[in-house]
């Protein structure tokens, strides 16, 4: 879907309420050239809340493939960032017993950051992601990955393929998805019957009490 969103994406609620309007503003994570600014595409830029279920979401969907085509973050250009998927796979590795015979999934995988410390650890991954881009990067380090938008269609036909996964890892992911209940049925569809999954997101106190609003933006 792309334009206007007036139905919550979690439970179909009304976005009755504006928490934050930011006006018409362009997409994040794009670098355009000089000769290319004039033509700068703006979309609508507020923070609606839900009625029902007061979950904040921005209310208007830029086209998936004008946000994710080219796709310019890489997750490895913070080295903080990179500690902590260390240490996060050490630790999973050991809690859920992860081997040779295991597969760990990353949706959102960007660059291979996390998947390639499971690699290391001899622990087969799978990567999911729409971005080319990034896809090309993680491939060239080992890091198998699939170039699409992850939903339940996707992941019936890799559970039909036998890869379910004994670990599903969503990191800053949740937040991206228009289709929350889709993204979050294939979660339910790859995963094996005794498996896990591990999502980190934004926390919306920390963003009023820190004024993070710069962390709203067509994506997110």
């Amino acid at each position: 879907m792309v334009g206007v969103v007036t139905r919550c994406r979690a439970c179909g609620g009304k976005l009755g309420v504006t928490m934050a309007d930011l006006g018409l503003q362009p997409p994040s994570n794009a670098y355009l050239t000089a000769d290319a600014l004039h033509d700068e595409k703006r979309y609508p830029l507020r923070a609606k809340v839900c009625e029902d279920c007061m979950l904040v979401q921005v209310d208007y969907d830029v086209d998936p493939k004008e946000l994710f085509g080219d796709y310019a973050y890489f997750s490895s250009y913070s080295d903080q960032w990179l500690e902590h998927a260390r240490q996060y796979c050490a630790m999973a590795a050991r809690r859920f017993a992860l081997g040779p015979n295991s597969l760990v999934i990353e949706l959102a995988s960007n660059d291979g950051y996390l998947l390639k410390n499971f690699r290391d650890l001899e622990v087969p991954v799978l990567g999911i992601d729409p971005s080319g881009t990034v896809a090309a990067a993680a491939e060239k380090i080992g890091v198998p990955t699939l170039v699409e938008f992850f939903g339940a269609a996707l992941a019936g036909t890799l559970a039909a393929q036998g890869r379910q996964a004994d670990l599903i890892i969503g990191n800053n992911v949740l937040a991206h998805v228009p289709d929350l209940n889709d993204f979050v049925a294939g979660i339910g569809v790859l995963l094996k019957p005794l498996g896990t999954v591990t999502i980190e997101f934004p926390h919306l106190l920390k963003l009023i009490e820190n004024v993070e609003f710069d962390t709203i933006y067509h994506e997110h």
